[in-house]
């Protein structure tokens, strides 16, 4: 016999990660599912999560939000990708698009094509030139040109990949009244206790400070790193600080730049990295830095100098942890967002980590029965896509050549997890690149900050030397010339915007 659905979800913490819950509960719950938010307006949320993936356009879909609606409701504008500056070394940049990087072949994946050129002689290599030339979303980055494909050739326009640039702030208020038209209900307050079933230590119910009692069958804890519920569970922290040595953060909004480029930038500095967000309103800042190799107040005067623009406030001060929960998932309360660990900003997939949790949510919806294997396989995938995501920050600070400060030198010293060494090593011996578990990040993400960050190949795939040096050198002339020429015929991203505004 099934066992009695669930009848009430609480969910503890607003910004993001409980909207973005509630809207997707709000969107499935079947008729006589409660879906409850607590939050208090007295404690304030991070806010600082304004990059995103293009993997956020299918959660939209899946609410029915129009991209168009979203950009004018959040400021938002359109992102092709990340530059990276100062990364391999002072001086250097290079471009980590979301779009495809030339053409695969039936036979051969493009890159392969282009190692064989960027290896041959002079002439070839000039011709193969930079891999971010074959890349319909990084040439339209350079140019601060954006388009949704308007005239432009079928099999380059597929070429193009984007996601967006927001106020987090603004897409929280615009998921909020999506989810309360659809009967989610908000209570005021802040959470004081936690009170456990004695027979079996599930949680039983909320107590709030003003001496309100609420009960539910599911919890979901979006409580930021404070982990109100989960802490209660004796949740167990994996710390990755050994990786990611960065515990600081300073977040700070100027003015908006006349021009916002289609792309978020990471600049790498003396002890870590800022950010540059640009919105129609206001430039999203920050800077992430180890606190062991730089003090807050020259991380903060860093921060400040490098502003293109005046800054609208004073910077905000963000301590984190990089790590995960190892079970995010324990007995009827689950983890979302910064409960349920944090990796650092570098790739924004803070927002889409939230995403992902919300999905398998649904997809193991459980009864009050709590199936361990339900709880278990979420575990299993939530682990899996926090570890992707370590490793794929990692290999910023692994791959590089700077050695002019005492951070960057321990980076490059650094030990990394066996799973990317086995990737670098893969890639770095021809060039090959494999997806496993469902790996987020494309074979194209890959390619790109492997590149980017000086991992050289030493050799291609030699079945490619089937096609004539001379005539694969026609093949990608050609190629390269339609995706210069496809993306100067875009508009500036700014008119795109304009045109969207324009039609509210």
């Amino acid at each position: 016999m099934a066992a009695p659905p669930i009848e009430r979800v609480l969910i503890v913490g607003g910004g993001t990660a409980g909207w973005m819950c509630a809207a997707a509960l709000a969107r499935v719950a079947p008729p006589g599912l409660d879906v409850t938010l607590i939050e208090s307006d007295e404690i304030g949320t991070i806010g600082v999560g304004e990059a995103t993936i293009p993997t956020l356009a299918t959660f939209n879909q899946f609410l029915g939000i129009g991209e168009d609606d979203l950009l004018r409701a959040t400021q938002g504008t359109f992102k092709l990708g990340i530059e990276f500056v100062d990364w391999l070394r002072p001086g250097l940049r290079y471009f980590h698009p979301f779009g495809t990087i030339g053409l695969d072949t039936v036979e051969f994946k493009f890159h392969h094509m282009w190692l064989r050129l960027h290896q041959a002689d002079r002439e070839a290599a000039a011709l193969a030139g930079e891999i971010g030339d074959f890349s319909l979303c990084a040439l339209a980055a350079r140019l601060g040109r954006f388009g949704r494909g308007d005239g432009a050739d079928e099999t380059l326009r597929a070429s193009m990949r984007h996601a967006y640039h927001f106020d987090a702030a603004r897409y929280a208020a615009m998921l909020r009244a999506y989810a309360e038209a659809r009967g989610v209900r908000r209570i005021e307050g802040r959470v004081d206790n936690v009170v456990l079933k004695p027979a079996d230590g599930f949680i039983d119910s909320l107590r709030l400070s003003g001496g309100e009692t609420i009960s539910g069958d599911l919890f979901v804890d979006c409580s930021g790193f404070r982990r109100l519920l989960l802490n209660r569970l004796d949740a167990a922290f994996e710390d990755w600080s050994c990786y990611l040595p960065c515990d600081r953060a300073l977040a700070v909004a100027s003015e908006p730049l006349a021009l916002p480029p289609p792309f978020t930038r990471a600049t790498a500095d003396v002890a870590g990295w800022r950010w540059r967000i640009p919105l129609q309103h206001r430039t999203g800042n920050g800077h992430v830095y180890s606190s062991g190799h730089l003090d807050d107040d020259d991380a903060q005067a860093k921060l400040l100098a490098g502003l293109e623009g005046k800054p609208l406030e004073e910077p905000r001060r963000i301590r984190f942890q990089t790590g995960r929960l190892r079970e995010p998932w324990i007995k009827n309360c689950v983890g979302l967002g910064l409960a349920a660990g944090f990796v650092e900003p570098l790739e924004s997939t803070s927002i889409h980590l939230i995403q992902s949790g919300v999905e398998k949510l649904i997809a193991l919806f459980p009864d009050r029965s709590f199936d361990p294997a339900d709880t278990k396989e979420y575990n299993r995938q939530s682990a899996l896509e926090f570890e992707q995501v370590r490793d794929f920050i990692v290999l910023h600070y692994k791959a590089t050549e700077r050695q002019d400060t005492p951070f960057w030198r321990a980076c490059r010293d650094a030990a990394i997890p066996q799973t990317l060494a086995d990737k670098i090593e893969l890639f770095a011996s021809k060039g090959r690149i494999f997806r496993r578990d469902g790996d987020l990040f494309t074979d194209v993400s890959w390619l790109a900050v492997m590149l980017g960050q000086g991992i050289e190949p030493r050799a291609y795939d030699q079945l490619v030397d089937r096609y004539p040096l001379a005539e694969l050198m026609r093949q990608m002339s050609r190629l390269r010339a339609g995706l210069t020429a496809t993306a100067n015929a875009l508009p500036l991203h700014a008119a795109a915007l304009a045109r969207i505004n324009a039609a509210q």
